[in-house]
């Protein structure tokens, strides 16, 4: 594989021709690249070494020989430290450090080893060669006491040397420089030089622009939309575009063919590019029309023809600074200190700023995996997925319905040529502005969108996502494993009983209880909460009241459009549960449900306050029933009705046995206990329980507005969402409300009174019936630093402290005979789980506002799905 061709005005040749002796030679060498010394013993490579690079950039072949063998003249350990040099300098350059080797490299086997071993790193192999005479040689070698050489050496070595000099650029190097004589060497000068695609002191801002091809009424249109003012020739065609204060346009290539008008998109960007204004790295569209252009023998398909015929109609002047220009296009650019990388392509982070003809062939075509789609066309390595570089890489190439960030990545080719649009993203602030295409120019082979699910964001949601053990990646918890047999289990769910998994853009994490409580008669009690955030160094919380109820999602939409363009399914939302169910089995009181909070959220002005056209809502929905009247049926119900019909008898018996003399006063004690308790646990689920008639008797208490577009608000304070909520339930003034108000009470856990306070709020709650309450840390995302006893990372979003009563639906109406047992329970894998599943779900929130694809957001959701298949006591 060749090495990437510098730009021609910038290509370097080997440097072998006399020179005014007055002169000091100057040998360009690349800042990243592998450097070989070339001559025979005593030839000064050593000192020129020494003389020219920093000792750390310099691997020598002698003190690899001393490592090994302790004596840097052993020629018997030379294997070994060859080997021992490879393996440093390919460290070196895996690294991207410049590398000196110094040994006498006169051998084509030597050579070769550091050329393929360049090449594998991609980067410039460069040969400095050391002619000197060698009587020079063998007189320097006399006088080295540690040096003792036969003979025939140094000649032997001056011959292998003349015989190489002029096979160095066919052996691989690009840059080959040969100082003549002991003079010339002593007064050479090196002068280090940046790589071509090393722009990293620009810093921008930037405005990327996407693949054109020939629209060149569309790029006029996306300038002006950027802020860029155009200046017309003579005959009024666009020759440049100055941008506004401080920006440069990038272009990412395929400027031409296909489109009405390549020679007009040239000449704007050539200009823009020439008067300092522009960016631009080559496409595969100008990569073949250059060489078309350049009379070389290159198959017109594609759209080639169209340009070639535009062009022939064109002076031979623009045709000249066409190829020119595309000549001198650089693969990829590394801009604003390493932070973002531009290329047509897309380009894994090994390749950033390197230099080579495999780096370049993946920023001209990317790669494919060998196969072809029912199109015909090559199926692209799907390389963003696995992407997981500091630098931004934005790319073109492959037509995608609409650009998404993807792990750092983003495709901005949207198509225009195809009738999609035209984009560019706006850099440091990823903005992308996109418009439409006046028309569709060419005909595509594949379609833009298809019907497959999750194909509008580029590739359709796939099984092989979510199949076999996963790993994802996450900001705030790293990478969260998901074994094999869950992702199973989760599938199972998904598949057979969710709901479109377009919709399923969030599902709420599992929420670990307080840790238990040895006050007496209680198993959960809020002190517990309270010492463990002031334990965590949080301060302020918020106490809700949890409801009757169970949890859901609501996914609410402005109007019928607005679910379609970021979803991909048109309607009024959705309403799951925390598996992805429809809570609702009836669609029309979902219709009604989302039809009602849609109209508060119109009035409260909540869509106009955030700019969105949905709304994603964490939610209870009442009462219980609505969606578990089956488990209450067979469950609670059952318990309550046995315990009614046996108990009483028991007693009777036991009074008759009684008044017949029997001592069983105990007993009777035991089973009226059992009674009462069984008692208060029927009037603990039967609170639970209303009827409901269409709309009428059922309650959505939403205490959280997750996300709206380009927002992912789960990560701001509780009281912001609360005020939101308040707002919502306040709009909804009609004679039968559905929305709830969420009690709260904001405490201070450093204040005795604050935290006080709280308790005595819980218990009025719990006493009165109620669930009991959620801690929460005020702030919503908190995480702590390792020390003062602490272990660092995130805090429990929030712990659940149960009153007693509930707790009876929960363990059982006779648990609390059993509390000595139940303070046994071991929280650590539940608190475990809640942790990676709020990770999990913050992650999918951050991926939606970031318009990643839906294939990308399903990715975590997935993943808090199967962790719920994850063995845990579900009384927790």
């Amino acid at each position: 594989m060749t090495d990437e061709a510098a730009p021609a005005s910038e290509q370097h040749h080997v440097h072998d021709q006399h020179h005014d002796q007055a002169a000091p030679r100057r040998l360009p060498v690349t800042d990243v690249s592998l450097v070989v010394l070339i001559g025979p013993s005593g030839a000064g490579k050593s000192t020129f070494a020494r003389r020219h690079f920093l000792p750390t950039q310099v691997v020598s072949s002698d003190f690899c020989r001393g490592l090994v063998a302790d004596d840097e003249n052993d020629q018997s350990a030379s294997a070994e430290a060859f080997d021992l040099l490879h393996y440093i300098v390919g460290k070196r350059l895996a690294a991207g450090r410049l590398t000196v080797v110094d040994a006498t490299n006169v051998q084509p086997e030597a050579r070769h080893a550091l050329v393929r071993i360049a090449r594998e790193h991609d980067v410039l192999p460069i040969a400095i060669v050391l002619d000197v005479p060698p009587g020079v040689c063998a007189e320097r070698n006399r006088t080295r006491p540690d040096r003792r050489l036969p003979a025939h050496v140094i000649p032997r070595q001056h011959r292998e040397l003349r015989r190489s000099l002029r096979g160095l650029e066919r052996e691989g190097f690009r840059k080959v420089h040969v100082l003549r004589g002991a003079a010339e060497v002593a007064t050479a000068e090196v002068g280090l030089e940046k790589r071509h695609n090393d722009l990293r002191h620009l810093t921008g801002p930037f405005d990327i622009v996407g693949d054109i091809h020939g629209c060149r009424s569309e790029l006029e249109t996306l300038l002006t939309r950027l802020g860029y003012t155009l200046t017309r020739d003579a005959e009024g065609r666009p020759v440049d575009a100055v941008p506004p204060a401080g920006r440069t346009a990038v272009f990412v290539g395929d400027l031409v063919d296909r489109g009405p008008d390549t020679p007009g998109v040239l000449r704007l960007v050539m200009g823009m590019v020439a008067a300092g204004h522009a960016l631009c790295v080559p496409g595969n569209h100008e990569n073949k029309l250059g060489r078309a252009l350049d009379g070389k023998k290159v198959t017109v398909a594609y759209g080639l023809q169209e340009s070639l015929d535009q062009l022939a109609a064109e002076s031979e002047e623009l045709r000249a600074e066409a190829r020119e220009f595309m000549r001198g296009l650089v693969s990829h650019y590394l801009l604003d200190g390493g932070a973002l990388v531009v290329c047509h392509a897309g380009l894994p982070e090994r390749y950033h700023g390197r230099n080579s003809g495999r780096v370049r062939s993946h920023a001209l075509y990317g790669e494919t995996t060998g196969e072809t789609d029912e199109y015909g066309l090559p199926v692209r390595y799907p390389w963003a997925e696995e992407y997981r570089g500091r630098a931004l890489v934005v790319y073109g190439h492959t037509p995608v319905p609409s650009a998404s960030f993807v792990h750092n990545t983003v495709c901005l080719d949207t198509g225009c040529v195809f009738g999609g649009s035209l984009t560019a993203l706006r850099y440091p602030e990823r903005e992308l502005v996109s418009v439409p295409a006046e028309q569709e120019w060419y005909a595509p082979v594949r379609p833009l969108v298809t019907d497959a699910p999750g194909a509008r964001e580029g590739r359709p949601l796939d099984l092989a996502d979510v199949t076999g053990r996963r790993s994802v990646e996450t900001a705030l918890h790293g990478r969260v494993a998901v074994r094999e047999e869950n992702a199973a289990a989760a599938l199972e769910v998904m598949s057979r009983f969710a709901l479109d998994p377009r919709l399923l853009a969030y599902l709420p994490p599992t929420m670990a209880p307080s840790a238990t409580s040895r006050r007496d008669g209680y198993l959960e009690h809020p002190q517990e909460a309270f010492a463990a955030y002031r334990g965590d160094g949080v301060r302020h919380v918020v106490c809700e009241e949890k409801h009757m109820g169970s949890r859901a999602v609501a996914l609410v939409a402005r109007d019928d459009a607005a679910l379609e363009r970021r979803f991909g399914v048109a309607g009024p939302g959705a309403i799951w549960t925390r598996t992805g169910r429809a809570f609702l089995a009836d669609g029309d009181l979902t219709a009604a449900v989302l039809g009602r909070v849609r109209a508060v959220a119109e009035r409260s002005g909540l869509f106009d306050e955030l700019g969105t056209g949905w709304l994603l809502l964490d939610a209870e929905l009442m009462p219980w029933s609505l969606k578990a009247v089956e488990l209450l049926r067979r469950q609670y119900a059952a318990v309550g009705a046995a315990a009614g019909a046996a108990l009483p008898e028991a007693l009777a018996a036991l009074e008759r046995a009684a008044g017949r003399g029997l001592d069983l006063a105990e007993l009777t004690v035991r089973q009226r206990q059992r009674a009462t308790d069984a008692q208060a646990f029927t009037e603990a689920y039967r609170r639970y329980c209303w009827p409901t008639e269409g709309l009428s008797g059922v309650r959505l208490a939403p205490f959280q507005v997750l996300a709206a577009e380009g927002a992912n608000l789960a990560v701001r304070p509780h009281d912001e969402h609360l005020a939101w909520i308040d707002r919502l339930v306040a709009a909804d003034d009609g004679q039968a409300p559905v929305l709830h108000r969420t009690g709260r009470l904001l405490v201070d856990t450093e204040d005795e009174a604050s935290v006080a306070a709280a308790t005595a709020w819980w218990e009025e709650l719990t006493g009165a019936g109620g669930e009991g309450m959620v801690v929460k840390p005020l702030a919503s995302m908190v995480r702590t630093e390792r020390g003062e006893g602490r272990p660092g990372g995130l805090v429990q979003p929030g712990v659940k402290v149960r009153g007693r009563e509930y707790l009876r639906i929960v363990y059982g109406p006779d648990y609390t005979e059993y509390l000595h047992r139940l303070r046994e329970r071991s929280l650590g894998h539940k608190r475990s789980l809640a942790l990676r599943e709020y990770a999990l779900g913050l992650e999918a929130l951050d991926r939606l506002a970031a318009g990643e694809p839906l294939w990308r957001v399903h990715e975590p959701v997935f993943a808090v799905l199967a962790l719920e298949s994850e063995p845990v006591d579900p009384r927790l």
